[in-house]
């Protein structure tokens, strides 16, 4: 996979698991509160990140080989580890509660979505450090090419929960529809491990 391509993906599959975050986004799409907005906010916090963590940690790795080599193998273990975690999810299957009654102001929901995004520490934990890991693993601009990769895959993802939420609500509601998420997310994140060793192994 191309590095743009191959953020997408592990992008992709980073957002799509946190839970809290795309429940409160999809319940403002779906009542149509405010959610462009939170939309926006949402985008721009995953942005900034995945910028501190390419910018930042992938600079640092980037420029180590001994770090790059502990890099990859530790983001292919969590990858792993992540992967099954997914796995398991898809075999317990589970549902997204999107029914919330009350309404809220403007700056009560910015402030909530900068909670629910903020709060949670595996936001840092994929996007500064794993995503920021992970593009230390790719020369020169293509570093910056992973991370425009995750950065539109999240641009992608919040849009189409905000703009599609009357749409996607009965969708996301059903057991079988994060069944087959869950079972999608796990493929990607072996496969992106895999591909994380292939270098080291067959150097």
């Amino acid at each position: 996979m191309t590095p743009f391509i191959q953020g997408y993906a592990m992008g992709g599959g980073l957002i799509v698991a946190i839970g809290a975050q795309n429940a409160f986004v999809l319940t403002q799409g779906v009542r149509r509160n405010h959610h462009l907005a939170v939309a926006a906010l949402c985008i721009l916090c995953d942005g900034l990140l995945i910028g501190l963590g390419v910018t930042g940690v992938g600079t640092v790795v980037a420029s180590n080989p001994t770090l790059g080599l502990v890099a990859a193998w530790g983001g292919a273990a969590f990858l792993a580890w992540y992967g099954l975690g997914a796995l398991r999810a898809a075999l317990r299957g589970g549902s997204m509660e999107t029914r919330r009654e009350v309404e809220l102001g403007l700056r009560r929901t910015l402030a909530l979505t900068l909670a629910v995004t903020l709060l949670n520490p595996h936001v840092y934990l994929d996007t500064v450090v794993l995503m920021g890991s992970v593009s230390g693993q790719y020369p020169g601009t293509a570093r910056y090419a992973f991370g425009l990769g995750a950065f539109a895959a999240s641009t992608t993802w919040f849009l189409g929960l905000s703009l599609g939420g009357q749409v996607l609500a009965p969708l996301f509601s059903r057991d079988l529809t994060w069944r087959v998420l869950d079972g999608a997310v796990c493929l990607t994140m072996w496969t992106i491990a895999a591909s994380l060793l292939r270098p080291v192994l067959f150097a």
